[in-house]
């Protein structure tokens, strides 16, 4: 009687523990799909120019992930559909002193950065 007990008690919470997995992937695959996944690159060249970018991008309206590829100077940024766009990220990202794709960096922006992040300084 007590293994029977036992038995049944095992497969229902099996079944609860299958149903709120598949619940939980259901809604993470919603989230998925309410996401837009853009690639810009930068004139990024060292780890402040990718913490600044990183910290500063994720407050943008909308932006869920953001990473840059040190080394490809590529930022990759996961933001909600409808709530941004590839345009105003790369706005966003010339604001902190930063070349995005086509478009240079904001003048008074560039300025401001420390030396170590301008233009035509080795990686380091």
């Amino acid at each position: 009687m007590k293994t029977k007990i036992t038995f049944l008690t095992m497969i229902l919470s099996f079944l609860i523990i299958n149903t709120i997995s598949a619940q939980e992937a259901k809604k993470k695959d919603k989230k998925e799909k309410k996401l837009e996944v853009v690639e810009i690159q930068t004139s990024a060249i060292c780890g402040d120019c990718k913490e600044r970018l990183e910290h500063d991008i994720a407050f943008e309206k909308g932006v869920k992930f953001v990473e840059l590829d040190y080394d490809t100077k590529i930022l990759t940024i996961k933001y909600k559909k409808g709530k941004n766009n590839k345009e105003n990220l790369k706005k966003a990202i010339t604001k902190v002193g930063y070349d995005a794709d086509d478009l240079s960096a904001d003048e008074k922006a560039y300025n401001a950065l420390p030396d170590c992040c301008k233009k035509g300084n080795e990686p380091h």
